[in-house]
């Protein structure tokens, strides 16, 4: 039987003549409508409740112009000593994001195949392993900082902690996806080759994986750079405790100058994890946009 085809012209002159033949029914037109109420409600609930308003918005614009004037033109150290207090601030942030990002990866990678559904067949254990990532998850790098600040005191190393345990909870849950999302047929061939499973693991899963995984964290570990100069506000060190000192005395024209050189850094951080995965997975793009 010959296969009828219909262009596109022939379906729009069809729903010209009968557009109701092509309307959604009655009850997906009523739920659409509903869910979009809901969502306009909810919106507009928010924006009353947080006293949205465009007197306000108007007034903080102008202020925060001020702000940005104060900033400009931008602070240039001169002295040693505080060049050397702010590359010693950048040092420790970018230090804290290195050791908690390796810290957490190093405690993630053996948990995520704990974790991960073709690996082990054990649901009770797993999904215990796997509910524990949640919970480590749900608490907010910052929430974890000032825990540990007040067991261990100011100081770098309640920053490290709070980005390792809350990579843990990150990691070994993207590590565990990536692991499952392996081809299986690698692993069939292994095993048919009389291969035990950790040798299945180590020359059939890892080999898929491994990229991914060094992907997975490079980008974590950017993002930790970040996250690292908010953890300084709140007294774990680095860049970001001068640059709250230097909000605080109303400085503006320095934390203009810090604020410039974390971007810098970051940036920094991404152009080198570009030519690291350039290097290690073979993408031609050198540098990520």
């Amino acid at each position: 039987m010959a296969k009828v085809e219909i262009t596109e012209a022939e379906i729009a002159a069809a729903k010209l003549r009968m557009p109701l033949a092509f309307r959604a029914p009655l009850s997906v037109r009523l739920r659409n409508g509903a869910l979009w109420a809901a969502f306009a409600l909810l919106f507009g609930w928010c924006l009353y409740d947080f006293n949205f308003s465009p007197v306000r918005i108007i007034e903080g614009l102008g202020r925060f112009g001020q702000v940005l004037g104060f900033m400009f033109p931008p602070y240039i150290w001169t002295e040693w000593q505080e060049i050397a207090d702010i590359l010693n601030g950048l040092g420790e942030t970018l230090a804290m994001a290195f050791l908690g990002t390796v810290l957490g990866a190093f405690v993630a990678f053996p948990l995520a195949f704990v974790g991960a559904k073709t690996i082990n067949r054990m649901n009770w254990l797993r999904l215990g392993f796997r509910r524990g990532f949640d919970v480590i998850r749900s608490f907010e790098t910052l929430i974890l900082a000032l825990i540990f600040i007040r067991a261990f005191g100011l100081g770098p190393l309640p920053g490290v902690l709070a980005i390792a345990v809350a990579e843990v909870g990150v990691l070994a849950k993207l590590y565990s996806e990536a692991i499952e999302n392996a081809s299986n047929k690698p692993v069939e061939g292994v095993v048919a080759s009389g291969g035990s499973g950790l040798q299945a693991i180590r020359f059939a899963v890892l080999p898929q994986v491994l990229p991914v995984l060094l992907s997975i964290t490079l980008y974590n570990f950017e993002s930790n750079v970040r996250s690292g100069t908010i953890l300084g506000i709140v007294g774990a060190g680095g860049i970001g405790f001068l640059l709250s000192d230097r909000i605080q005395a109303y400085m503006w024209d320095q934390a203009w100058s810090i604020i410039f050189l974390i971007i810098a850094m970051v940036y920094l951080i991404d152009w080198m994890s570009g030519l690291i995965r350039s290097r290690f997975i073979g993408t031609t793009d050198r540098v990520r946009g």
